[in-house]
């Protein structure tokens, strides 16, 4: 729908174009002009503000020439009842065909002249509309993302086009089998409850929801406390504050007789689901234990965990000599295509796993060694698996925030996550205080003699049952 812009004017650019001499820079070796710690120490400091309605803003000023600005919401599928699920992501389709203010057309023509990218997601506990453009548009970016998420129009017609294309995307994602089996996980995990929702929704809900479904959603959920304005780049938070304090000041912070939407308990349940299809080559499989809320302390040594596991895929050089002992495991004995590990944070738990594609001959095996992975960190980690570990991971963190935009959405899901955006060099500080023992007693806390939860797809007839798979979660030494 819009052009999308690439960054400009770095620091180094900029003191070029001004000097307009050569800058020389020193290539011997122990002298870096700055060290790893000195710049988590000089990242610029993230400023929050909250207006009187309980809107927060919050934003990171790097100089930058663009800018990411965008509204973080606390709603998501976990929020939506039966009846009503996948009305977050009907929403956020709906979002850009227009406004009370603007129709469609002028509304991506505006866009467009500015030269910016406008977008949106829905996740299990958090809805996102964003804008990256140059940061001299800030104003006029702010202003068409309020009247985005406050004044959307709604339009009867528009929503039975949208209902066609979310139909589309539906039948889509079932090609996208990482994405359905980790949807299954979360089905049989936490079963009976609102997080086992998927963020899509049912094909039943997609063709039933109406106008008044998505009103009632937005007057429900939509609420000033439960927002988040976050910018990053080239963005003045004074002036920001301003502009919220203009366009989202009306946004109401009262519940119609005081229904606050609460969430529900989620009761984790070890289980397994199967979709066996002979017919597929590869066999699409996922474990996982119940792991840490977003705001537990053992979140850390948990991701620490997962960088030590590692993660493979057959287009890695490497081979035998890669750091993860299971990725030399699989190269050695040719165990899968690819796997990878994962820790799904929410508010109140967390799923903690492994997902895995492979042939119909090695699933077996390739079970057994990823759980022998997990006993291993309960039992024999040593130092210098934990050292390892801590880098990879620091270097996973510090090279996810590449843009404005990965930092805009990092202090929108911080602000709602801990109330703060947590800065690097604090989680650089959490991170080293990760020892081989912390590792041992929380790995313990959650993976030893745990129930497992199992999704697996295609031809899996060789998976294991499931007591099987469960008595695996321990080991008898004497």
């Amino acid at each position: 729908m819009a052009t999308s812009v690439c960054r400009v004017g770095s620091t180094l650019g900029r003191v070029f174009a001004k000097t307009h001499r050569p800058i020389l820079l020193s290539l011997r070796r122990g002298q870096a002009s700055v060290s790893y710690a000195q710049s988590l120490l000089g990242a610029p400091e993230t400023r929050l503000t909250a207006l009187d309605n309980g809107l927060r803003v919050a934003s990171e000023d790097s100089g930058h020439a663009t800018c990411t600005v965008g509204l973080w919401i606390s709603a998501g599928s976990r929020y939506e009842s039966e009846k009503n699920n996948g009305a977050g992501f009907f929403l956020e389709h709906m979002a850009f065909k227009g406004t009370k203010k603007h129709s469609q057309i002028a509304l991506e023509q505006q866009v467009e002249s500015m030269g910016a990218h406008l977008s949106a997601y829905t996740s299990r506990e958090h809805t996102a509309y964003y804008m990256k453009t140059l940061a001299k548009d800030l104003p006029k970016a702010v202003e068409l993302l309020s009247e985005v998420v406050q004044n959307c129009s709604l339009n009867e017609a528009d929503i039975e086009q949208q209902r066609a294309v979310v139909l589309n995307e539906l039948e889509e994602v079932g090609s996208n089998l990482q994405e359905v089996c980790l949807d299954l996980l979360h089905s049989t995990a936490f079963q009976g409850t609102p997080l086992g929702q998927s963020v899509l929704g049912p094909t039943n809900n997609a063709r039933s929801l109406t106008r008044q479904d998505l009103v009632d959603y937005i007057n429900s959920h939509y609420k000033a406390p439960r927002m988040v304005l976050a910018a990053a780049g080239g963005v003045n938070h004074d002036e920001l504050v301003g502009l919220a304090k203009s366009h989202f000041s009306g946004l109401s912070f009262e519940y119609e007789g005081d229904a606050v939407p609460v969430l529900s308990p989620c009761r984790y349940t070890g289980s397994d689901i199967r979709v066996r299809d002979d017919d597929m080559p590869l066999a699409h499989v996922a474990i996982a234990v119940e792991g840490a809320s977003a705001s537990s302390p053992d979140i850390v040594p948990l991701m620490v965990a997962n960088a030590i596991v590692g993660s493979y895929d057959l287009t890695y050089g490497g081979g035998k000599h890669l750091s993860s002992r299971l990725a030399r495991l699989v190269v050695e004995h040719n165990l899968c295509q690819s796997f990878q590990t994962f820790l799904s944070s929410y508010s109140d738990t967390g799923l903690l796993g492994v997902y895995f594609v492979t042939d119909r001959y090695h699933i077996e095996d390739m079970m057994h060694w990823t759980q022998n992975a997990w006993m291993n960190l309960c039992t024999t980690v040593t130092e210098s698996d934990v050292a390892r570990g801590r880098n990879a991971l620091k270097a996973s963190l510090v090279g996810q925030l590449n843009g404005t935009t990965p930092i805009c959405d990092d202090i929108g899901r911080h602000i709602l996550n801990y109330g703060r955006r947590i800065p690097l060099a604090e989680w650089d500080a959490r991170i080293d205080a990760v020892t081989p023992k912390m590792m041992h007693d929380v790995c313990s806390k959650y993976l030893y003699d745990k129930c497992p939860v199992v999704a697996a797809i295609g031809p899996i007839e060789q998976l294991p049952i499931y007591n099987r798979m469960r008595s695996a979660m321990y080991w008898l030494r004497f």
